[in-house]
This record gives C-alpha cells, sequence and structure tokens, in this order.
C-alpha cells in the first residue's frame, strides 16, 4: 500500500475534532494526493451503528469487556471499508482516534488490563498500525471542563464517567505515548486551538517532507 495513515488521540475534551476540520485544509494544500478523514468508533455504515450502542448514555449496565469488543468490531470494519482502501488507492487516511483509544480507555479506564485489550485489537486490525499518531495532551480536568461547555452539558456514556476514569485514560496514554516514542509524537492541546493546529501541521509535514512539499 502507497498511502500514509495518520491517526489523532487525546483525552475527552482535547479538540481533535475541532483541530482536525481546520487541519485537513491546510494539508491539502500542501499535496496533490487526496486526503479522507474519518472517525472511531464509526467511519462506515456498520461502524457507525455499534456507535450508537457504545455511547448511547441508556446503555449503562454495558459489561467493560463488551465494550471493548464491540470497539474492536467497529474498527475492524472501519480498517475493512474505509481505511485499507484508502491507503490502497494512494491517499492520505486521517483517522480521528483508532487501537491507542481502546488501550487507554477500556484497558486503562475501565481497567480490564491494556495488555488484554491490546490483544483483543491485534486481532482487529492484523498489524495495520498508523504511520504516525499526534496525541493531543490535556488534563482531564480542562478535556472535562471544555466538554460541558461546549456540548451544553450533553455528555455520552464515556464522557459521563467519573474523573477517577479519566484520571486513569491519561495515565495510560501516556503510557502509550512513552513505549511509542517513534510512532507517536505529542502536542499540548492546552495551547490556543490555532496553535494546536500549527504545531500538529509541523509534525506532520515533518514526518513526510515528500509528500506535504506542495507550493514550498
Amino acid at each position: 500500500m502507497s498511502g500514509i495513515f495518520i491517526s489523532f488521540e487525546g483525552p475527552d475534551g482535547a479538540g481533535k475534532t475541532t483541530a482536525l476540520n481546520k487541519l485537513m485544509p491546510l494539508l491539502q494544500k500542501k499535496t496533490d494526493q487526496e486526503i479522507v478523514l474519518s472517525r472511531e468508533p464509526g467511519g462506515s455504515p456498520i461502524s457507525e451503528k455499534i456507535r450508537k450502542i457504545i455511547l448511547d448514555i441508556h446503555d449503562e449496565e454495558m459489561d467493560p469487556r463488551t465494550e471493548a469488543l464491540l470497539y474492536a468490531a467497529a474498527r475492524r470494519q472501519h480498517l475493512i471499508d474505509v481505511i485499507l482502501p484508502t491507503l490502497e488507492a494512494n491517499k492520505i487516511m486521517l483517522s480521528d482516534r483508532f487501537v491507542d483509544s481502546s488501550i487507554a480507555y477500556q484497558g486503562g479506564g475501565r481497567q480490564i488490563g491494556t495488555k488484554e485489550v491490546a490483544e483483543i485489537n491485534d486481532f482487529a486490525i492484523d498489524g495495520h498500525l498508523p504511520d504516525l499518531t499526534i496525541y493531543f495532551d490535556v488534563s482531564p480536568s480542562i478535556g472535562l471542563s471544555r466538554i460541558k461547555k461546549d456540548h451544553e452539558g450533553a455528555m455520552d456514556r464515556l464522557e459521563k464517567e467519573a474523573i477517577s476514569f479519566h484520571d486513569r485514560v491519561y495515565e495510560s496514554y501516556e503510557e502509550i505515548v512513552a513505549q511509542n516514542p517513534t510512532r507517536i509524537k505529542k502536542i499540548n492541546a492546552e495551547q490556543t486551538p490555532d496553535k494546536v493546529v500549527q504545531d500538529a501541521l509541523e509534525v506532520i509535514t515533518n514526518r513526510f517532507p515528500n509528500i506535504f512539499n506542495k507550493g514550498e
């Protein structure tokens, strides 16, 4: 496959989605390759159906392992329907979350084991890791305060979890970043939105200078 795969990770309220919407046109100006933007859980019809089940605030009795398996299932379908076809077509794949989210949220946040969740997802992704991952670093307290403000109090099932859950997610992310220094690059997501976008743009263009060189 000749395309490149970039994922974007971070705790709730890190501002990934907002930054990605601003980042994508800036990247597109710098390359002739088509860029495809997607998200997880979701990104394809079947995966979006699974997303609704996972994030439904009424599914409070969902077992943590069931949740982890549903995320892995949605990821597998997203990989088959969107990610692999994009890469095979020599396009650039940007995904709002990928496998690291499950390891942090279900493995760490739900306390069912980062190793165990990683193994579930190893089966799902079959070796297809991103070429680069941008990690948006924001403290749980700041991230959750942003969500409460931006969502006007409406939060999904995971966002509504106690601060202790989000602290564990954050700690797990820090471990994942430390274990993958080549693939994962951290940026400070507590800066202004424009600065966050600029930092992400620099990381990507510096990593792939032969691809993002248009107009330079």
